[in-house]
């Protein structure tokens, strides 16, 4: 079979054909080379390498027929040479394209599991991410202050003294100050004035005031910081929501329904409150707010008998501090006291969040363990 396939690459006058007949049994060898080897043909880079040697253009088996056999034949050879060339050309592209359909199936059928798409197994489940609790918290507060008209307005972390202190009715020398002074940022020299890291969000109220006229409903989210040594209820940061609401003819009791409404929209209705005086120089009159106990619906007695460990037996939680604005704090606004009344508040949303879903450590918000996180979706 081999002198067959080597014959191509003489002439026929070379072969000492010189009559018709003498050229059919030239092609029946090669046919039968061709399906001899056809026949060894079984996955894609054997049937590869086998269409190159059989249709190649320059050095295919069929290719060295045309050059040396059907061209230069005589003109009494040139039709058989022709007509038996294209019955063995029609016989290979017709076997050669059945096998590498069949190879294209087996090879889908064989083909490792790995690359196969099983789509009765179940998805992949990719975990969606959630706000952080204090986040959560935070939207739940705009949302009920929204719902009765205020906005939400943000400012600066790094302040002033002025308007973290002196412009709040909280003089360079006041007492006050020994508790809130905090970390102040190492400033190049020749800085005009000092900065510090604020100590709450009321400094937002003295710049709205100062860009607004009356009505104002604000309240102000954001982060602070107060130089507390780290425990289970105090860190150095924390965050805040101030309100402020100044209008004509506010009164006390503008000031306690508004607190009340909110507290009851966010612990629920079953929740009892009440006022205590107390002192902020910023609010005249100033109260503190408290609650009946969550944990103990009041009575001050835990659910398994004993005093509760929430509120201490007391049967109430302070929640913040709040008061009437004071009339010193319009003075530094252009507000006129005389036409004008308002009040303010300070929540702290990390007590509010620890109170409302039980958690005892205000450490575990800042430490990103995802197994607290995952608790609150």
């Amino acid at each position: 079979m081999a002198d067959a396939q080597n014959k191509t690459s003489q002439t026929l006058a070379a072969l000492g054909v010189t009559e018709p007949s003498q050229i059919p049994p030239l092609f029946t060898e090669l046919r039968a080379q061709f399906d001899g080897h056809f026949h060894t043909v079984h996955d894609d880079s054997e049937w590869k390498l086998f269409r190159d040697r059989w249709l190649g253009r320059k050095s295919g088996v069929l290719a060295l027929v045309t050059d040396n056999w059907l061209r230069p034949a005589s003109t009494a050879l040139k039709p058989v040479v022709g007509q038996e060339l294209n019955q063995l050309r029609a016989h290979a592209e017709s076997n050669i394209e059945e096998r590498r359909k069949t190879i294209e199936s087996n090879s889908g059928e064989s083909a490792p599991s790995r690359e196969r798409v099983d789509l009765s197994l179940p998805g992949v489940i990719r975990p969606i991410g959630s706000h952080h609790l204090i986040r959560q918290v935070f939207q739940q507060i705009e949302d009920i202050f929204f719902s009765i008209g205020f906005s939400v307005v943000e400012g600066p972390e790094i302040e002033t003294p002025y308007y973290n202190f002196e412009a709040l009715n909280i003089p360079e020398f006041h007492p006050v100050r020994d508790d809130m002074d905090t970390f102040y940022l190492d400033l190049p020299k020749g800085a005009t004035q000092p900065l510090l890291l604020r100590t709450h969000t009321s400094p937002m109220q003295i710049r709205t005031m100062e860009k607004r006229q009356p009505p104002v409903r604000v309240i102000v989210p954001g982060k602070v910081y107060r130089r507390d040594n780290p425990d289970a209820t105090h860190s150095f940061i924390f965050h805040q929501v101030e309100g402020l609401a100044v209008d004509t003819d506010i009164t006390f009791c503008d000031f306690t329904g508004t607190i009340e409404y909110f507290v009851k929209q966010f612990f629920g209705p079953g929740v009892k409150t009440r006022f205590r005086p107390s002192y902020f120089p910023f609010t005249e009159p100033s109260v503190e707010f408290d609650v009946s106990c969550p944990f103990c619906g009041g009575s001050g007695t835990a659910a398994g008998g004993g005093t509760c460990s929430k509120c201490k037996g007391a049967g109430w939680i302070e929640l913040f501090g709040a008061g009437m604005v004071d009339p010193a704090v319009y003075g530094f606004v252009n507000y006129d006291p005389k036409k004008v009344t308002g009040f303010a508040f300070g929540i702290g949303i990390d007590r509010l969040a620890m109170l409302k879903y039980g958690i005892d450590d205000i450490q575990v918000f800042f430490q990103n363990d995802v197994r607290f996180l995952r608790q609150f979706p």
